[in-house]
């Protein structure tokens, strides 16, 4: 029994030299670069932070400080974790949100925002390891996009979209600062109700639009039809000062003639001369006119021409 003992005892140091003799050496490589590798790192204990990132140190899970843009000293006990401060960018699909009136309504947002550096450990510590807060973003987007949407109705959310923009701004920059992180901008897009609301508003503002057009038209037409009145007063005024000028040139002129009779006829009647000088007057006019030829007939009243015999 002992001969055997002494035989399996030297197989199995004969076994241990064989795998030494082909894995020995790759063993040994193997913990000098683990110990090269401490080595290094208790010598030379530092790291690089890139540019637009800040380093948060870790000791065992805790935070031990944040490191700024460039070399950071780690001790080979401590853990450098780099992490954003650069633009992020946080994309909201069709965002649902209900009016006063209770009509539903829709809109996109794209919200461009960065973790504010001196809150970093806050982050690092409560929401995220690289900075990424896309998904607290578009929480905070939908609450804010239905409680301002509810405080208005639709027709106001319509009209009112430049307001309402940016009351959804303000609150949705001061809902993540509660997170750390600062608005850059947002830009939102396809801002629409439903598709029946949209027709009821397309049939509104075309009926609209005929209503103003026929309130134009009424108001072209008044206009025209007055344009014709007042032209039709001013000839009708014209034609009547025109015949008042008439009657009263014509008054004037048969008061002036009246008169001149009246005075010619008190002159004739105040002076006999007068009316024998007219006779003898129209007696020449006659005797020039006449041409020398007495009347073939003449009646027994009738008076023989040019002969006047004094009594």
């Amino acid at each position: 029994m002992k001969p055997s003992a002494e035989k399996q005892l030297s197989q199995t140091i004969r076994s241990g030299d064989d795998w030494f003799g082909k894995h020995g050496k790759k063993a040994v490589i193997a913990v000098v670069v683990v110990l090269a590798y401490f080595v290094v790192q208790a010598l030379i204990p530092f790291a690089s932070v890139p540019t637009g990132t800040r380093g948060v140190i870790t000791q065992f899970g805790a935070i031990k400080g944040i490191e700024g843009e460039g070399l950071a000293f780690v001790p080979p006990w401590q853990k450098l974790t780099v992490f954003n401060i650069r633009a992020e960018e946080a994309n909201i699909q069709n965002a649902d949100g209900s009016t006063a009136d209770t009509q539903p309504v829709k809109v996109s947002l794209t919200v461009r925002y960065s973790i504010s550096p001196e809150r970093v450990a806050e982050v690092y510590e409560k929401y995220s390891h690289d900075g990424n807060l896309s998904s607290y973003v578009q929480t905070a987007a939908q609450e804010v996009f239905k409680a301002v949407t509810a405080r208005y109705t639709a027709p106001d959310l319509i009209s009112e979209r430049a307001k309402v923009s940016g009351e959804i701004s303000s609150a949705l920059r001061a809902k993540l600062v509660l997170y750390g992180a600062q608005v850059i901008n947002i830009d939102m897009t396809n801002f629409a109700f439903s598709a029946d609301y949209m027709k009821a508003i397309a049939e509104k503002v075309t009926q609209e639009q005929l209503r103003l057009g026929a309130e134009n038209k009424l108001k072209t037409v008044e206009a025209e039809q007055k344009q014709k009145v007042a032209v039709a007063e001013a000839e009708a005024s014209a034609l009547k000062a025109t015949a008042d000028g008439e009657a009263y040139a014509s008054v004037k002129t048969a008061t002036a003639q009246a008169e001149a009779l009246r005075v010619q006829n008190d002159a004739l009647a105040k002076n006999k001369d007068v009316l024998e000088l007219r006779r003898i007057e129209v007696e020449k006019i006659k005797a020039e006119r006449w041409n020398g030829a007495l009347p073939q007939t003449m009646y027994g009243s009738a008076p023989v021409p040019f002969l006047n015999i004094a009594k």
